[in-house]
């Protein structure tokens, strides 16, 4: 039999044990929710074309373990990539900008901080994953190609490469791809060069692309005006800017935003936290383009 001392010492060693294996309970609203159940699908399988013409490589990562036909979301690069040349800048959304990881972390949530590089607010992570609760990743086929450095001042060089990837890539997307071929199936987005090229061709290209988005866009206060007169003869079709509280274009983004909203077009916008820089296009910036696209696409 126990004495008195001895079952003290054995309730006191008990509940530190629970203790330890305890989860830590944070405020953070991500803890509340409930993982949604894994979704048909194990991230992004990728494969690379090669093109004769502006955009001479293509990456592509289309939704392995899964069945079907997806949405086709265009996504451009930065500058950084467009110097780096064909073979290694198609790769800037996968593997610089870790494109690859997040297709495998939407497929199985809830995401974490740690996903964002730290760069995301308590009540955002707990929207986007409880928006995956609702309705768990059903898979978009992601085209990246090369995006040379072009000249954002000459319209007719934003016009060719728009052109080469609705009338070349995209054709052999919807051959080759378990892709959903039509404007309605198809979003256009970028960061920082490829945010600016993203909003110019896609707006100019309703008959391509029927969603436009543009994260961190390279543009100045001169460019606002005109891509307003691109929006407004699309417009109610899909539109999305965001900027970061850090980036080079926060001060233009936020005027085209207002100029936007005087023009009566409906679009959405959101300023993230982080800078103009890799650590957001990882984080925040590839997880608002695929859920923003995922979700005007479906």
């Amino acid at each position: 039999m126990l004495t008195r001392r001895e079952l003290l010492l054995l309730l006191a060693a008990s509940a530190c044990s629970r203790s330890e294996r305890a989860p830590v309970v944070t405020s953070a609203a991500p803890s509340a929710v409930r993982p949604a159940p894994k979704a048909s699908c194990e991230g992004g399988e990728l494969v690379t074309w090669d093109f004769d013409g502006v955009a001479s490589r293509v990456a592509i990562l289309k939704p392995k373990g899964a069945s079907g036909r997806f949405p086709v979301l265009v996504a451009l690069h930065g500058h950084g990539e467009a110097i780096k040349g064909p073979d290694r800048g198609c790769l800037g959304w996968p593997n610089d900008y870790a494109l690859v990881r997040a297709l495998e972390r939407v497929c199985a949530p809830p995401l974490t901080r740690e996903d964002f590089e730290g760069l995301v607010t308590d009540a955002h992570l707990a929207e986007i994953n409880g928006e995956l609760a609702k309705r768990p990743w059903s898979g978009l086929v992601v085209v990246c190609p090369y995006l040379p450095d072009l000249d954002l001042r000459k319209d007719d060089a934003i016009r060719d490469y728009g052109a080469f990837v609705a009338q070349t890539i995209l054709p052999r997307v919807a051959r080759e791809m378990p892709a959903r071929a039509g404007a309605a199936s198809t979003g256009i987005d970028g960061v920082s060069l490829g945010g600016a090229v993203a909003l110019r061709a896609g707006l100019a290209m309703p008959e391509t692309f029927g969603a436009v988005g543009a994260l961190q866009p390279a543009i100045d206060e001169g460019q606002v005006a005109d891509i307003v007169a691109l929006a407004r003869k699309r417009s109610p079709a899909p539109l999305r800017i965001t900027t970061s509280e850090d980036d080079y274009y926060k001060k233009p983004v936020h005027a085209l935003d207002d100029a936007l909203r005087a023009a009566s077009v409906a679009h959405d916008f959101a300023e993230l936290p982080g800078p103009h820089d890799y650590i957001f296009n990882r984080g925040a910036g590839a997880y608002e383009m695929l859920m923003w696209h995922a979700r005007v696409l479906a």
